[in-house]
């Protein structure tokens, strides 16, 4: 029996992003959970041991790299998807350094990042 895959933790200011992404996730059965800020995130007392992280870089006092810098030090192994209206070399060279698996750019309109957050949920830790 395969265990369960644990939610999408999706972490964007544009609320319309986060609505529209949890709204899409959910049709596809997935546990998705909402997030408007990189400090909100952080001030969960416990992220779940399964699941994935889809994190949007720009963000006010706090950009997705430097979230991903932050859960690393606490140890948080959760895979991660980095998104961005604007990918720059520089960026994604960040975001790799950083843990992110993949960076992709918005507008999200094709199943790039559903078949992404597939392949990371099926993917052992």
């Amino acid at each position: 029996m395969s265990m369960t895959p644990g939610p999408v933790i999706v972490v964007d200011d544009d609320a319309a992003v986060r609505q529209s992404l949890k709204f899409a996730l959910e049709l596809e059965g997935m546990d998705v959970r909402v997030y408007e800020s990189g400090a909100e995130l952080l001030a969960e007392p416990e992220l779940p041991a399964n699941g994935c992280l889809v994190v949007d870089y720009y963000m006010p006092s706090m950009n997705g790299v430097e979230l991903m810098d932050r859960l690393r030090r606490r140890l948080v192994k959760l895979p991660a998807i980095l998104i961005t209206a604007r990918a720059t070399d520089d960026m994604r060279k960040r975001a790799a350094h950083s843990g992110f698996r993949q960076v992709i750019e918005k507008p999200l309109e094709d199943s790039t990042l559903l078949d992404s957050i597939r392949g990371v949920l099926s993917t052992p830790a």
